[in-house]
């Protein structure tokens, strides 16, 4: 750790105790024992949560977290509903606020929703004692920090806020990890300016506590806040870009892992994100990208956001694709059929459930009428039922308990029911009974195989009459087709018997 150029004593303060900026002042506070940090958030809730004995996890789960926070919790690590004290406080505050894709108005489905933001910013400027410094740390669009700059400094007590970015880079199921060591930290300021200078060493100073200095990255707030959207298009890009070649695969007989590996060993390609699945899910993927063909299209790129448009809608068909697989290789029909689905976060070793492949396969297979009983060892029975209601995914004339059954254990879901997909690549069900399951189940049976990548929803579109194994072969196929399970993987050749049933007429 580099010598100390600052005093001790000082405090940082987070807006927003979600899913980035819990997390990452529970490692600032880890890390900087002589820095106070203050969560702080509106939902009262979910603070008396982060406060309690054992952190629930309808909160979040992740991994080493509350290790983190049982530690740091009040010694140097605070969490409260009084926003106005937080802010007072503070030398220096996160904004790490939600910012969905807009729902209503222009830009409606692509454009960032800043809504909480702003409102944040307002916040701030109406609360604050003094000068502040102000980090962005929601995934905000290119040249927002010049918005918030305006917004903050619209008060009339003189003040003056210097705006910084810092996108955050994790992975859910592995975030503290990806706190604790960093690939790279980024943080754009104004860097031509003493103000803005003095603000970026602030921040830069925290980090030195723990990561490298090289791998701390100074830039301009714009090039920072593009950053952040064109990582997860590139990445998003490359899911794309597998997934549509493991349809080609299915139908000409080529193996998706065999090209994988192959152009895997180039070293100028790589082997990350070649790992085919029915899409990718999450919070960021999707709403990035959007977010970005937004930009484009709004300052005249047409040729450029039709070119990242095309990502998601490669995205959207590949599940499209699976579900009518699915429907088709379980002859035509899955009304009335009991479909279990294993998993329901977007991931496995988290709870977040947002964008989740998960509920878009099952949103297909209800509109055939099948029913769906769903395990997650991580997602409540609350939590599912609101992602149906908010992703519109139960037809208008079906009740929720009518067709969708939450069980308490694997084998509860399995038991009768005509088809398992795993949808999340949870290590439990590496370990299941399958021969118990299979017993249990309707005949025949189908193992639809997808590859873990960030979505679960692999499995969901290969479940009638089947089980769906995300997570690089996560399960032993081979052993399966010998338990009595018909097998088909994603970008694998088509078995003659699905491609019979395929164009059989019912």
């Amino acid at each position: 750790m580099t010598e100390q150029k600052f005093d001790f004593e000082y405090t940082v303060a987070c807006l927003g105790a979600g899913y980035v900026g819990g997390p990452t002042m529970a490692m600032v506070a880890l890390k900087c024992p002589e820095v106070k940090v203050i969560v702080a958030d509106i939902n009262e809730k979910q603070i008396s949560a982060w406060n309690s004995d054992k952190l629930p996890m309808y909160v979040f789960y992740e991994p080493g977290l509350e290790e983190v926070v049982k530690a740091c919790r009040g010694r140097n690590l605070f969490f409260t509903a009084d926003c106005d004290k937080a802010v007072i406080e503070a030398d220096m505050i996160f904004v790490s606020v939600n910012t969905p894709t807009k729902k209503y108005g222009a830009g409606a489905g692509k454009a960032a929703d800043l809504k909480n933001w702003e409102l944040a910013a307002r916040h701030i400027s109406r609360v604050a004692n003094g000068d502040k410094i102000v980090v962005e740390k929601s995934t905000l669009p290119v040249r927002t920090a010049h918005s918030m700059s305006r917004v903050l400094h619209a008060n009339d007590r003189k003040l003056h806020f210097e705006v910084l970015s810092n996108p955050e880079f994790l992975a859910e199921g592995t975030a503290m990890k990806d706190l604790a060591k960093p690939d790279r930290v980024l943080i754009g300021g104004n860097n031509k300016e003493k103000a803005g200078k003095n603000a970026i060493d602030r921040l830069v100073w925290i980090y030195e506590h723990w990561v490298p200095k090289e791998r701390i990255l100074t830039t301009n707030l714009w090039s920072s806040e593009l950053s952040k959207l064109v990582a997860n298009a590139f990445l998003a890009q490359r899911v794309s870009s597998i997934n549509s070649i493991s349809a080609l695969c299915e139908q000409t007989g080529a193996d998706i892992d065999e090209v994988a590996k192959s152009i895997g060993m180039d070293q100028r390609i790589g082997n990350r994100f070649l790992q085919a699945s029915v899409g990718f899910g999450g919070s960021c993927f999707q709403k990035d990208i959007l977010n970005l063909v937004y930009i484009c299209e709004s300052i005249g790129l047409k040729e450029v956001a039709e070119y990242w448009q095309q990502v998601v809608s490669m995205n959207d068909w590949q599940k499209c694709r699976f579900a009518q697989r699915m429907v088709k290789s379980m002859f035509n029909t899955v009304a009335d059929k009991r479909i279990a689905m294993l998993g329901f976060a977007f991931k496995k070793d988290t709870g977040d459930t947002r964008e989740t492949a998960a509920v878009y396969v099952a949103k297909h297979l209800l509109d055939e009428r099948a029913k769906i009983a769903i395990y997650d060892p991580r997602v409540s029975e609350a939590q599912i039922k609101m992602d149906f209601d908010y992703y519109e995914a139960l037809p208008k004339d079906e009740k929720f308990s009518s067709r969708i059954d939450i069980c308490k254990d694997a084998y509860g879901a399995c038991k009768g029911s005509h088809a398992i997909c795993v949808m999340t690549e949870w290590d439990e069900f590496k370990d299941l009974n399958y021969q118990k399951i299979y017993d249990s189940m309707a005949k025949p049976a189908f193992i639809f195989d997808g590859r873990y990548d960030f979505v679960l929803v692999v499995g969901f579109f290969y479940c009638l009459n089947l089980v769906f194994f995300l997570d690089r072969n996560i399960l032993n196929l081979e052993g399966l087709k010998k338990i009595g399970f018909e097998v088909y993987g994603i970008g694998k050749p088509m078995p003659e018997s699905l491609k019979m049933d395929e164009t059989s007429v019912i």
